[in-house]
């Protein structure tokens, strides 16, 4: 059977939408672990080509460090998140049989995995503007969208894997963005006047200090926040699609009502119990104080 996903018909709050989005390791064959490559690096402590198991990968599926990831040198590990793609694809598409039973299937299942991760995270995106949009244009195109990806992460795995990605992303994109332009223009898009022509999609602020500043409002969707001091700062309706916050300071910032903020994004931050998070994320266990 099919992971079942929330309903499109009514938007609802984020935190209901997204209980179907989060990852369940106990119902998956480790596809993270192995569906990916990834290379030496700080995140990394090794080269793993994608297709091939993690070393640290035991038999039945669970990590051998799961507890050491960070100390061990695979902080990116740590970071990752499939937003329930793992599960849906294990248990759904493949019924629950692994590609260590079936290895006939091992292809199959790993690009099955790679599309579903990115629909899953689409659908992510699209809950929270559906319930944020004033626009009843807008919340019914969130609700079609929706309704379209629903479909194919829980339809036959022919369908998936010929899915034009590409053009879906497209039109996803397009809506958000209409979504974003909303709800900043709510905020007056003004934040601190300090900053000015700075705060803009795509901007390089890594490690600049904006402590304690009213962002209200900003895009900075896709900005590159890389050990950028944020504490204390007030996000509300700050747009960080796609922002790299990296080791950003986020210690008792509020992001609270900020705008398309996913859990890797928190996982690869620095914060603290002081920091205000959205209803729906949760803090990492290595944030202190």
């Amino acid at each position: 059977m099919k992971t079942t996903l929330g309903s499109s018909a009514e938007p609802s709050s984020p935190a209901l939408e997204r209980q179907s989005l989060r990852p369940d390791c106990a119902n998956c064959f480790a596809l993270c672990c192995t569906a990916f490559g990834f290379s030496r690096s700080a995140d990394f402590a090794l080269d793993k080509p994608a297709g091939s198991p993690c070393q640290n990968l035991a038999s039945d599926f669970s990590c051998t460090i799961h507890d050491r990831l960070r100390p061990r040198g695979f902080r990116g590990c740590t970071v990752f998140d499939c937003f329930g793609a793992g599960q849906n694809v294990s248990q759904g598409f493949f019924a629950g049989k692994s590609w260590l039973e079936r290895p006939e299937t091992r292809d199959g299942m790993f690009s099955a995995f790679k599309a579903a991760r990115q629909l899953h995270e689409m659908l992510w995106y699209l809950a929270e503007a559906q319930s944020r949009t004033f626009d009843p244009d807008l919340s019914a195109g969130a609700g079609q969208l929706r309704a379209t990806i629903e479909h194919s992460v829980s339809g036959e795995l022919s369908a998936l894997l010929s899915l034009d990605l590409q053009e879906l992303h497209a039109q996803v994109r397009t809506l958000l963005m209409e979504v974003s332009e909303e709800v900043r223009a709510s905020y007056f898009a003004a934040g601190d006047d300090h900053l000015g022509s700075e705060l803009k999609a795509g901007a390089d602020l890594m490690g600049r200090n904006l402590k304690s500043r009213r962002l209200c409002g900003a895009d900075l969707r896709g900005a590159y926040l890389i050990a950028a001091d944020l504490r204390g700062s007030d996000l509300a309706g700050v747009d960080l699609l796609g922002a790299d916050l990296r080791d950003a300071r986020l210690e008792g910032a509020d992001l609270s009502k900020a705008l398309y903020v996913t859990q890797p994004q928190l996982n690869a931050a620095r914060g603290s119990c002081a920091t205000l998070l959205p209803s729906d994320l949760t803090m990492p266990s290595y944030w202190h104080g």
